[in-house]
């Protein structure tokens, strides 16, 4: 058994855990929790502990996964353990692989020459989209969607995980009604077994007297736009968006300073963690979240007033990999990421997106005019027009233009020839494939290797006084 790192090794002395689980290995680890593969004593279950070493991280998680717990393609939360003055540890269904080891080994050994073929692109994209869907349903923002945090069953069951970074946007209670309560995956109840199980909530998928799982009716467009306000509007259930983020390169973001924060060197305060009052019952979103590569253009400028679209641009991402087998914004730094996305979408003006203007970096941040944005076509080379209108319904700058997972399901690229294939044809990775290099595998985390002052690509760099502290303008 790998020796455990120092800050988890609580697990192997807690006597409630040891006395139920036997634990086999670490097999992975994230900036605030460590994984590990473990064997159900009482009938020899193979699963996932997860200790999670921020507090905040497993509140949100466990609540998520909760509300989450009869979605087919959600990873499932057996039970937890909580204790005063010890790390939380979830158990989770052990699954196997992930979409990232299933894109890597498409683009190398058996799979090369054939790639990913469309009827699987389908079926991945499906069940992402039914994950989605079952979250934003149930008013969850997962915030932090990425190859790595889409687990991947023995069978080939796509399941969404990593809920630290989720946050649940209404209290238990708001139910909107919609037009069609059809699933697009058959639901079935799962054993999922939790302690402190939570309150029925018509929100949320619950069992009726006999047992039967009811399913909460999807939003319509106009309904899910509706909600998207009503969350700008601050009616959030947690109290504050209290980020415990390591700080690192991944979780950095634009920082708008005031003179008195430049001292003489502009970029010294350059990455920081978002403000937050504490004294706000219902308190702020934070623009520090996801991973950079797959984050969406409103949270590269600094904005706290998002909703669920976030995790529709970071679906937009997803697709574009799956279809051309390789990252499609692979940002070095957040200026780098926003610089990527201008050349090959164009500017971020008042024309494509009315309320840019609010996002508090906009005016702090600016590029030169891209006269001739590359466009999603020449990104994705030898995809069908469908396939590339579907990203584009995704990667749109104005929020309220995406499109939504459900209305993404009904989609004429997912219901015409050649239909998505059953789960069983898909090509499964045999495990989770490590990293190159031999560094060790860390579950959920795509790794940027420059800071966020790194401004060396950019050429040179107009740094300018306003009476609201700096401007940036990269040529």
């Amino acid at each position: 058994m790998d020796l455990p790192p120092s800050k988890s090794w609580s697990i192997h002395t807690r006597r409630e855990i040891i006395s139920k689980y036997q634990i086999l290995d670490h097999v992975g680890s994230g900036a605030y929790s460590d994984v590990y593969r473990a064997r159900r004593l009482s009938d020899n279950l193979t699963v996932a502990l997860k200790e999670v070493h921020d507090y905040q991280s497993a509140f949100r998680e466990i609540e998520a996964l909760q509300t989450l717990q009869n979605c087919p393609n959600v990873v499932v939360l057996h039970e937890y353990f909580s204790a005063e003055d010890e790390d939380a540890v979830l158990v989770l269904e052990y699954l196997p692989t992930d979409l990232s080891d299933v894109i890597r080994e498409a683009k190398r050994g058996e799979w090369k020459d054939q790639g990913l073929r469309t009827g699987e692109i389908k079926r991945w994209m499906v069940q992402i989209l039914c994950g989605v869907d079952a979250c934003h349903r149930n008013s969850i923002v997962h915030r932090d969607l990425k190859p790595t945090n889409l687990l991947i069953s023995a069978d080939g069951v796509l399941k969404l995980a990593d809920f630290g970074q989720a946050r649940i946007l209404l209290a238990p209670g708001y139910f909107a009604i919609g037009e069609n309560s059809q699933s697009h995956e058959q639901r079935s109840p799962n054993d999922a077994i939790v302690a402190n199980p939570p309150e029925t909530n018509p929100s949320t998928d619950s069992a009726d007297d006999e047992g039967q799982v009811i399913q909460a009716e999807p939003l319509r467009k106009e309904e899910a736009r509706g909600l998207s306000d009503e969350l700008r509007e601050g009616d959030f259930l947690d109290e504050g968006d209290k980020e415990s983020n390591i700080p690192d390169g991944d979780v950095s973001c634009l920082a708008t300073c005031t003179a008195s924060d430049m001292e003489e060197d502009p970029f010294k305060n350059y990455a920081y963690e978002a403000e937050e009052d504490e004294n706000e019952g219902l308190g702020p979103l934070t623009s520090c979240v996801g991973t950079r590569w797959f984050r969406a253009p409103e949270l590269l400028y600094g904005s706290t007033t998002y909703g669920t679209e976030i995790d529709l641009w970071s679906l937009g991402c997803i697709f574009a990999e799956l279809l051309s087998l390789e990252p499609l914004f692979p940002g070095t730094s957040d200026i780098d990421q926003l610089g990527r996305i201008i050349s090959v979408l164009g500017n971020l003006s008042k024309e494509v997106w009315p309320g840019c203007r609010e996002l508090p970096d906009y005016k702090t941040i600016s590029f030169g005019e891209v006269e001739n944005p590359i466009g999603l076509e020449s990104c994705l080379p030898n995809r069908s027009t469908d396939e590339i209108l579907l990203v584009k319904k995704l990667l749109c700058f104005h929020p309220a233009n995406r499109a939504t997972a459900m209305e993404l399901l009904q989609d004429k690229y997912l219901t015409e020839e050649p239909l998505p294939v059953p789960t069983s044809e898909l090509r499964i990775p045999s495990k989770h494939s490590d990293q190159d290099e031999g560094s060790p595998v860390e579950w959920g985390d795509y790794r940027a290797f420059d800071s966020d002052s790194d401004f060396d690509d950019f050429g040179p760099v107009d740094v300018t006084k306003t009476n609201e502290g700096f401007s940036i303008r990269f040529s």
